[in-house]
């Protein structure tokens, strides 16, 4: 955190959160690790005989109050992390909606636990990361390339 000096004086802690400008090997990996999470808790079990995947956020949702403000926090770090790696708003807003809807339709008495089957909040969270972060690369990509004019001879 950066220390800052207020009006009177004092010194001060800034909270914000700080965006990492990390190389692109570790924004991959970084990804990964969060394309992971999302797929332990939206589809990590397969449901037998038939085309249905469910994840610990469905499991979780088994428990009264507590599973569901769980599976939220663990949904909201995703979120979290997309800042750090430099989201913007209005896409971190759609990713805090998505958790939003997540958690509280997904807190409904067993209804809840059909839709948290149903609605992948975390995998969709984790398209539109990638989403922003492929845009980001192309961008870098574009500004890393040198035109070198040339005569024949």
């Amino acid at each position: 955190m950066a220390e800052y000096r207020t009006a009177n004086g004092n010194f001060a802690k800034d909270r914000r959160v700080e965006r990492l400008d990390l190389p692109v090997g570790d924004r991959e990996a970084t990804a990964v690790r969060l394309e992971l999470i999302a797929r332990m808790m939206d589809s990590a079990i397969r449901i037998p005989g038939t085309n249905v995947a469910m994840g610990l956020d469905a499991l979780l949702g088994l428990l009264p109050v507590v599973g569901d403000a769980i599976a939220g926090a663990i949904s909201s770090y995703l979120v979290w992390e997309a800042k750090r790696l430099g989201v913007p708003r209005t896409t971190l807003m759609r990713m805090a909606g998505n958790v939003a809807i997540d958690t509280l339709l997904g807190s409904i008495p067993v209804l809840g636990d059909i839709f948290d089957v149903a609605y992948k909040a975390n995998i969709k969270n984790v398209a539109l990361l990638r989403r922003h972060l492929a845009k980001q690369d192309a961008g870098s990509r574009i500004r890393d390339t040198i035109e070198v004019p040339y005569t024949r001879i």
